[in-house]
């Protein structure tokens, strides 16, 4: 990063509106020297605003901006969306200082999902040099996202210095101006920044940070009152931000409460991955941040939803006004103010994260344009020496210029021949070496051509229609929907088996391959592996290139794939498959995995349709059930309970509670059904029939849980959920190089949406 500048300005270009702030450094705290908040003409993201339409409305709002500030001495820094953005922290083995650049490149070509020459990265070193730990953050973000927004800056000529993630600027404003709530590791404080279209989710420690963005702002507000009142966009906007004194707040809360719901349940389903994924890590607060905050009653909710304190900050605890500006006029836009904070800091050498994204040929233009005064000099004296040889040179070339005709022609010639013979020599040796890199790249996807056959096979060996005749007419009324036709039948004398989720992964030996390895690792793996592959000209690592890894990471190479691993037995290729779902029928075992009925395919269950899979197609299948054994298969199922349900087992809705103990139990969260305070509690529906699926408790006389004489409380049992694991052996699988364990493909969802309503991810058969 550059030097710090004794002033800065920031600026966050918004959908909405641009913000900026102008700083300068006094001692350890910073004085806001100039601010402005200027709303956009429209909301940038409305429906029926073109490409072109947008980009006007944008060189016009930096047009008033720059009229009404002066930005000509100042260097300028601006941020880049979240969505369009990458961060990743990674510890880094124990190397000798001036090696940390080659291993830090190494990490980033590893950990960043783009080529590296599609992106612009920088890098900086979370922990302190003495520190045993190495931990650095990785930072990117795709060159047409950078290069799109220096261009509304560059058409006003405005020179842009530095470019930031919003996500890592709002971290420095949070180490700089309360640095009280970021004091150790294993506490944690949410900035939760609320912009129109999207909410950025950034979870802070001391050494640490980490970013999720979610597709939900204020415009889904907006937009949801458009749609209730028939409304256009900015009336919408309008009666949004009067709501509170209207009097038909009721009525617009109500319109908003599904949002309110969709977008807290958001939130707290990326808090609740982070704390899986950070066990040791407590949430202790959440800073709300951003115009969305500005709704009534969004604070309040969130705090409800995610039962940590909330706060919105009405200050900067650490930036002082300068005299002749006004204190009310800022303080009411602090909410708006707190990536742009953070962006000044960084700009005044004042930050935690100084990462700088800007493009590097901007960068060697500036770093060229600060040189101008050296070039100068230079120029004076090349330009003294040149008038010195202008006699030798003129003499010399009288003689020069009678055959220059003729070696010119010569010249070129010679040089065409000598182009065409190099370029044909370039193509030849590089022929060979393209043809082994596409292999290496293309092989390890051989697989997936044969996966919608898979899955067809799976399917169809599922109840349905065909497979179970005597409720042929219970299948075809759920095929179309038939709620009525269906809850005829009594629940649990349906035989079906509704899926929720079917994950399917290649394994070049299934006798190794395991249950539950996520679709990360594989994919991981296998661009590990073709990465080092592509390193040597036979498709192989070069020796000094493993050496040199090896020298670096030592046993850890190896588990990451730098050293093949040999195996005297015959590797056995195929699929291992996990199949989630839950059943209405009373018995979901005779459903599944029926004993002893090999003989009567009129009782076969799941399984035994998959062990027969030649009987069902009618055809060589090429595909065998695996050792139908411990280490090789599993099943397991359970009665659907609301705290004990694999996550995606039926659709959430949400009903009165009737016992005034909401949230009681763990997993069961009270929530507002509607204006007045009403608490409720939600229960798992059938998609189609909506007839609640989980347990639900039985009450007294006094509508309490009823309890028996262990203290046990009594339940109501509807449907029971399932999980089958097993592998399908491939007969006649291409060899696929390097690819153990690939990637995984697929369906279903892998996480319960946490709504009174919006579509089922579960397919029913």
């Amino acid at each position: 990063m550059a030097a710090a500048s004794d002033a800065i300005w920031a600026v966050d270009l918004g959908n909405t509106s641009l913000k900026a702030l102008h700083l300068a450094a006094v001692g350890d705290m910073v004085q806001v020297i100039g601010f402005d908040h200027i709303p956009h003409g429209k909301i940038l993201s409305s429906s029926g605003i073109s490409a072109a339409e947008r980009d006007e409305l944008i060189a016009i709002t930096l047009r008033q901006f720059v009229q009404r500030n002066d930005v000509s001495y100042d260097p300028l820094i601006v941020s880049v969306p979240s969505q369009n953005s990458f961060a990743r922290f990674v510890t880094l083995p124990p190397v000798e200082q001036k090696r940390l650049p080659e291993i830090v490149k190494f990490e980033a070509a590893q950990q960043i999902p783009f080529d590296m020459s599609e992106v612009q990265w920088d890098y900086v070193m979370m922990t302190e040099p003495d520190s045993p730990e190495q931990k650095v953050g990785i930072f990117a973000v795709k060159n047409e996202v950078v290069e799109a927004e220096m261009e509304h800056f560059e058409r006003e000529d405005l020179q842009v210095s530095y470019v930031q993630m919003a996500p890592m600027a709002l971290y420095n404003y949070l180490l700089f101006d309360r640095p009280d709530l970021v004091r150790s590791d294993n506490r944690a404080t949410v900035i939760v920044n609320v912009g129109a279209d999207s909410t950025d989710l950034v979870v802070c420690t001391k050494s640490n940070v980490w970013q999720r963005c979610i597709l939900m702002g204020g415009n889904a507000f907006t937009q949801a009152i458009a749609e209730t009142f028939r409304l256009s966009p900015e009336k919408a906007e309008k009666l949004k931000r009067t709501a509170p004194v209207s009097r038909y707040a009721r009525q617009i809360f109500q319109a908003m409460r599904p949002v309110f719901t969709d977008w807290a349940a958001e939130v707290q389903r990326s808090l609740g991955f982070y704390t899986s994924s950070n066990p040791d890590v407590k949430l202790a607060r959440v800073i709300a941040m951003g115009g969305g905050t500005r709704l009534r009653g969004l604070t309040k909710y969130l705090q409800q939803t995610v039962q940590i304190p909330v706060e919105k900050p009405e200050a900067f605890k650490k930036a002082v006004i300068a005299p002749g500006l006004s204190s009310a006029k800022f303080h009411e836009s602090v909410a708006d103010f707190g990536v742009v904070y953070g962006l000044g800091l960084q700009g005044l050498g004042m930050a935690r994260i100084e990462s700088n994204l800007l493009p590097s040929s901007v960068a060697r233009s500036m770093a060229w344009a600060n040189k101008t005064k050296y070039f100068i000099g230079a120029a004076v004296m090349l330009l003294i020496v040149s008038l010195m040889c202008l006699g030798r040179v003129g003499l010399d070339r009288v003689s020069y210029a009678r055959s220059e005709q003729a070696r010119a022609a010569t010249k070129r010639v010679v040089a065409k021949a000598q182009s065409a013979q190099e370029v044909k020599s370039q193509f030849e040796s590089q022929k060979a070496e393209y043809d082994a890199k596409l292999e290496a790249q293309l092989s390890p996807f051989k697989y997936r051509e044969v996966v919608p056959d898979l899955y067809n096979l799976i399917l169809a060996a599922l109840p349905n229609a065909e497979n179970t005749p005597d409720q042929r007419d219970l299948f075809l009324a759920y095929d179309r929907g038939d709620a009525e036709k269906v809850k005829s039948i009594p629940r649990p004398e349906r035989k079906q088996l509704i899926v929720a989720s079917v994950s399917v992964f290649f394994s070049d030996d299934l006798e190794t391959a395991q249950f539950g390895q996520t679709a990360t690792m594989r994919r991981d793996a296998m661009m590990r592996d073709s990465q080092l592959a592509m390193d040597g000209e036979d498709g192989s690592t070069p020796d000094s290139v493993m050496a040199e890894l090896m020298a670096i990471y030592g046993d850890r190479y190896a588990g990451m794939g730098g050293i093949a691993k040999s195996s005297e037995a015959e590797k056995t290729p195929g699929f291992v498959v996990s199949v989630v779902g839950f059943s209405p029928y009373k018995n979901v075992g005779a459903l599944v995995d029926p004993p002893n009925v090999t003989d009567n395919p009129s009782r076969w269950g799941f399984v035994t349709r998959i062990a027969n899979l030649d009987t069902i197609t009618d055809s060589n299948c090429p595909f065998e059930l695996y050792k139908k054994d411990a280490d090789h298969f599993r099943f397991e199922y359970a009665v659907v309970e609301w705290e004990t349900a694999p996550l995606g087992i039926g659709q959430v809705e949400v009903i009165p509670d009737t016992t005034n103990t909401a949230g009681r139990t763990t997993g069961r969260s009270a929530i507002l059904l509607d204006m007045s305070g009403t608490q409720g509690v939600e229960i798992l529906v059938d998609p189609v029939t909506g007839e609640r699926i989980d347990a639900e408790p039985v009450l007294d006389a006094d509508g309490k849980p009823r309890v028996d004489l262990l203290g046990k409380k009594q339940q109501i049992i509807h449907d029971s959920w399932f999980q089958l694991d097993f592998k399908l052996k491939w007969d006649h699988a291409p060899e696929i190089k390097g690819a153990a364990d690939s990637t995984a493909t697929t369906t279903g969802g892998g996480s319960r949406k946490r709504s009174s309503g919006g579509s089922s991810e579960m397919e029913p058969y």
